[in-house]
């Protein structure tokens, strides 16, 4: 069974293209998108397990130049 996850993005002011392009690039992520709202760009990512999406996606996610805040949304439902 695998982990997915959508994680919303705030961006700094002018850098929502550039982190949906990085974080898209991250081996995972399946889906990366800037969006209206107070969060600047939604991706969906998936993994085996959850020590491995923390490993994997959430750490190379964090270190994109330009976020500021994220929150990870784990699907429960599908």
């Amino acid at each position: 069974m695998s982990v997915q996850s959508f994680i919303l993005i705030q961006t700094e002011v002018g850098k929502a293209a550039g982190v949906a392009k990085a974080v898209g690039a991250i081996p995972g992520v399946s889906l990366a998108q800037g969006v209206g709202g107070p969060y600047d760009v939604i991706m969906r990512a998936e993994s085996a397990s959850m020590e491995e999406f923390g490993r994997l996606i959430l750490t190379k996610v964090q270190a994109v130049p330009g976020i500021t805040r994220t929150l990870t949304c784990p699907v429960v439902n599908e």
